[in-house]
């Protein structure tokens, strides 16, 4: 084990000297190690892109499109699933347009979504978008947590139902699951940076398809069993539920698809990993396309056919309701897909907040040799690897903190729908609709001015309907819930 010498600190001053002389740099020629900016030359391109992406948004959030379906029936779920798409990629392409200041080839680089918000808003916005992002992020991380282990459970218990020939009711409890998941992040979690993740990447939204299309073949095979579609035109009937809970049901599954939608909050990010020629924001806008294209046919396909194959009886978590119960071994596949999925979605999310903490306190203490010394080890088949103390200290107390957080609060559905009504109006609609006004220099009372304006109003009325809708699951659950003691 050798400790970083005198040749690295050159280095480093070699890359300041890079940093600072980088106005001069021709954007696209010059050095073939160094981007204009001075940092390494990035190498991102539209489809690892579009790969952090659909493992973003094809999350746990596909599983309870069934049950937000059902909730609104089969002329509103659609509706709204289109609807959603459709402003999500709207939004995502003017954010795009705000990864480079004034010009989107030259431009000033923003590297994180806060530097965006700095950048073309300033102010006290800044903070605002800091405190909803990474509380967003944070957020993200448990619900994450929770969906994984209750798809360990139901490996488990499907085992369990099946050897018993469904005789034992096989309850399990989630904390052992929890922890496992836990552990699985502190690993996956000392990788440096989001630019090493693409492999990650790449197998979770291989993993999210393979159980996107198990949940569609199973919804399929249901229907055709049932000889009916089942479900109304208006969702869950009156009777089944009463008109209090259908409205406050109603709101949630709002939140629950604008959750599925969500990935605005580290589109910067991304985007700071793709290289260039053509401009970030071209390849950006490519990436989305294909993404949310994807998406919103998965989403429409899983939605309404597990609505189609159990009606009003939808589950919250289609592969562990326990809907399905044959065949188990391809159940089992799902539930393994899902948590493998998780891990590499769990990562996506958590390294910028990662980033922002370990920056802020190189800027705070900035000759801690805690914070900024690197200790290179061997690892034997992989190569050197830098291992810095403060952040393998920190993010392992972030997954610990994530993780008990998770065995105190662990109901899904209500969690997720009411991150995702946190999340969708500031950071989807209302920061990229502003600075998207800044940066274009659009008049104010212009047509277009009012008609995106109109867009973000309309979008915070979803969202303040979503987030009562989810608090008031959560307070149901309250009534029932004892702490560390939850089982399935």
């Amino acid at each position: 084990m050798t400790k970083m010498g005198d040749n690295t600190k050159n280095q480093q001053l070699h890359h300041h000297q890079i940093f600072d002389v980088s106005v001069d740099v021709p954007p696209q020629g010059g050095s073939k190690c160094f981007d204009d900016d001075g940092r390494l030359k990035r190498t991102g391109t539209v489809w690892t892109s579009s790969a952090h992406i659909i493992t973003a948004v094809i999350g746990s959030g596909v599983l309870s499109l069934a049950w937000a379906t059902a909730q609104l029936g089969w002329v509103a779920g659609p509706s709204v699933m289109l609807l959603f798409s459709f402003v999500t990629y709207y939004t995502s392409t003017l954010l795009s347009a705000c990864y480079r200041s004034s010009d989107s080839v030259t431009g000033k680089r923003n590297y994180t979504y806060m530097d965006a918000v700095r950048s073309n808003l300033g102010g006290a916005k800044v903070k605002i978008c800091g405190y909803v992002q990474y509380l967003n992020l944070f957020g993200v991380s448990i619900g994450y947590t929770i969906a994984s282990s209750i798809s360990m459970m139901a490996i488990k218990r499907s085992n369990c139902f099946h050897k018993s020939g469904g005789k034992n009711p096989c309850h399990i409890n989630s904390n052992p699951y929890m922890i496992a998941f836990g552990i699985t992040e502190i690993i996956f979690s000392q990788i440096p940076n989001f630019d090493q993740l693409w492999w990650l990447s790449i197998v979770a939204a291989v993993m999210s398809f393979t159980y996107s299309t198990i949940g569609l073949g199973l919804g399929i095979a249901q229907v055709a069993a049932n000889g009916n579609i089942m479900g109304s035109m208006t969702g869950i009937s009156i009777g089944t539920v009463t008109p209090m809970q259908k409205m406050w049901r109603s709101f949630q599954a709002l939140g629950d698809i604008a959750f599925a939608y969500s990935y605005s909050l580290i589109l910067i990010e991304i985007q700071d990993t793709i290289r260039s020629p053509p401009s970030e924001s071209k390849t950006m806008k490519r990436a989305t396309q294909i993404s949310v294209a994807v998406t919103t046919l998965f989403y429409m396909l899983c939605g309404c056919m597990g609505y189609a194959a159990f009606g009003d009886l939808s589950p919250g978590n289609l592969l562990t309701g326990f809907g399905f119960y044959n065949p188990f071994w391809l159940l089992d596949i799902a539930n393994a897909a899902i948590v493998i999925h998780l891990v590499g979605a769990y990562q996506v999310y958590a390294q910028p907040l990662f980033a922002f903490v370990e920056k802020t306190a190189a800027q705070k203490f900035p000759d801690s040799d805690f914070i900024k010394k690197d200790i290179i080890i061997q690892i034997p088949g992989i190569g050197p690897y830098n291992l810095n103390l403060f952040r393998m200290i920190w993010r392992t107390a972030f997954v610990i903190i994530t993780t008990v957080i998770s065995m105190i609060l662990p109901f899904f559905n209500d969690v997720v729908g009411l991150l995702g009504a946190f999340g969708f109006w500031p950071l989807t609609v209302y920061f990229p609709v502003e600075m998207y006004i800044v940066q274009k220099k659009i008049p104010k009372w212009s047509t277009r001015w009012l008609c995106l304006q109109i867009l973000s109003v309309a979008c915070l009325i979803i969202t303040i309907a979503a987030a009562a809708g989810s608090i008031a699951g959560v307070v149901s659950d309250l009534k029932v819930y004892k702490p560390f003691k939850t089982s399935y």
